[in-house]
């Protein structure tokens, strides 16, 4: 694949060289999220992009932005295999991306993965189900109330990431208290929400459209990582995952895991699955 657009700002983490594993951070999510990958990126020897991609052009959507995405991975990877890995909304950015990169996709790995919302009674069972059905039935309200999401993670950060935490279930719970993560989440979440908030929108309304389809052109081998106490993205979005793509290696179901908790346990054994792939 020959890259056709500009570069997309984006972070690198762990060893100037090595196998390439590009991180798809959540939504909301960003840079800082990625940053629980660096001492296993850099005690393993990989190398690690994470795209800014809410900041990619607003004038970019649907499968372009999608292509954008896909040029910029393989700018990077310069012809040599790359492995990615995806967190909550990002796993469906992963799968798209995944799809137009075809066989340079060495592995894929989606965790407290999202599923396409058609393909099952999904919604009832998901913390974020007010803000999905605002982006499927009246986006320019998600785009109102993203500004005050905004306004409270620049006056108000606690109270704000307090209320999206305040469903939490397992091991999520303790996170919350957790300080390496509450700074790296804040920081995420006040530019999410106020200057790349137009790209926080074009990946939630991408999400809720139909794309179960695409799912059958998603080639590469995938790892699914799932907690069995997830009420962000329900377990049930993982089987339906491992039932629709041709080739998924494993499902993995951590008990009393949730989502952000799913992400800092299965990080590391990824990791190590990359780089011990990538020597054989």
């Amino acid at each position: 694949m020959t890259p056709t657009t500009a570069p997309l700002p984006h972070c690198s983490l762990g060893a100037a060289t090595g196998p390439l594993l590009v991180y798809f951070h959540g939504a909301p999510g960003g840079l800082a999220e990625a940053q629980a990958l660096q001492a296993d990126a850099q005690r393993l020897g990989l190398r690690v992009i994470c795209q800014e991609r809410f900041a990619a052009p607003s004038a970019l959507a649907g499968e372009a932005y999608f292509q954008a995405l896909a040029d910029d991975v393989a700018r990077h990877a310069q012809g040599q295999p790359v492995d990615l890995v995806g967190f909550s909304i990002g796993t469906f950015v992963a799968l798209q991306v995944a799809r137009l990169l075809g066989a340079q996709v060495r592995s894929l790995h989606l965790v407290s993965a999202a599923a396409p919302l058609e393909g099952g009674d999904f919604l009832p069972a998901m913390a974020g189900r007010p803000v999905f059905q605002l982006a499927q039935r009246q986006p320019h309200l998600l785009r109102a109330l993203t500004a005050v999401q905004g306004l409270l993670a620049r006056v108000a950060p606690d109270a704000l990431l307090g209320s999206l935490f305040a469903s939490a279930q397992g091991a999520d719970q303790a996170l919350r208290t957790d300080p390496a993560f509450r700074q790296r989440t804040l920081h995420d979440l006040r530019r999410c929400f106020n200057a790349l908030r137009s790209g926080y929108v074009r990946d939630v309304v991408a999400y809720v459209q139909p794309w179960h389809a695409q799912l059958r052109g998603v080639a590469a081998p995938t790892h699914l990582w799932h907690g069995d106490a997830d009420n962000w993205s329900p377990p049930a979005m993982a089987r339906y995952l491992q039932q629709q793509l041709p080739d998924c290696v494993e499902c993995q179901v951590l008990p009393g895991l949730s989502h952000y908790s799913t992400l800092h346990m299965a990080l590391p054994r990824i990791g190590a699955q990359i780089a011990g792939a990538a020597t054989q």
